[in-house]
C-alpha cells in the first residue's frame, strides 16, 4: 500500500474527507489599452452588488475557453473586439456558493466601435484620472496584478484585505 494510500485511509478512519473538487465559479475582467491614446477602458457598472468603475468583464460559459470567454464579454459589454488577450493572473474569494475565481486578461489590440450595453457606461480614460472617481470593490488593487509581472494573484481566501502573491 503507498503512502497516499495510508494516508486517505487514515483521514477516513478519521470522518475526514479529501475532496479533489470543489465548486467554483469562473468570471474574467480583461483591461484594454488604447496605445495611441494612452487610455483604458472603464465600464461604470449599474450592478448594485458591485457598482462603480471596472473593467468589461463577466462569467465564463460551460465549456468556454477562458480566452474566448474574454473576448465575448468585451464585445458584449463594449462592442470592440478585443485581440490575443493575454492571461495576467488572477482574483479569488469565498462566495455564497464556493470559491469565485475571477481571470484577469489584458490587450491592446482590438477593432470596432465603442458602444455601452445594459451592463454599465463604457469609456476610455487616462490611468491618472482613473483615481478620481469610485472603483467597484477591489479593482484598484487589481491595477496591481494586471500591471506587475511578478504578482499573478490576489487572494481574499485567508486575508480579508486580500493578499498579493
Amino acid at each position: 500500500m503507498s503512502s497516499k494510500q495510508i494516508m486517505g485511509l487514515l483521514a477516513r478512519q478519521r470522518g475526514e474527507t479529501m475532496a479533489k473538487t470543489e465548486v467554483v465559479e469562473l468570471t474574467n475582467l480583461v483591461l484594454v489599452s488604447d496605445n495611441e491614446t494612452n487610455q483604458i477602458l472603464v465600464e461604470d457598472r449599474r450592478n448594485p452588488d458591485w457598482p462603480g468603475l471596472t473593467f468589461p468583464g463577466g462569467h465564463i460559459k460551460p465549456g468556454e475557453s477562458f480566452v474566448d470567454s474574454a473576448v465575448r464579454e468585451v464585445w458584449e459589454e463594449t462592442g470592440l473586439t478585443v485581440h490575443n488577450p493575454i492571461f495576467c493572473g488572477l482574483k479569488e474569494f469565498m462566495g455564497e456558493h464556493g470559491r469565485y475565481i475571477v481571470a484577469l486578461f489584458r490587450t491592446d489590440s482590438f477593432s470596432g466601435e465603442l458602444e455601452s450595453s445594459s451592463e454599465g457606461a463604457v469609456s476610455w480614460m487616462r490611468r491618472d484620472e482613473l483615481f478620481e472617481h469610485q472603483f467597484a470593490d477591489g479593482v484598484d488593487k487589481l491595477l496591481k496584478v494586471f500591471d506587475q509581472h511578478n504578482l499573478s494573484e490576489l487572494s481574499y481566501l485567508n486575508d480579508p484585505n486580500g493578499e498579493f502573491k
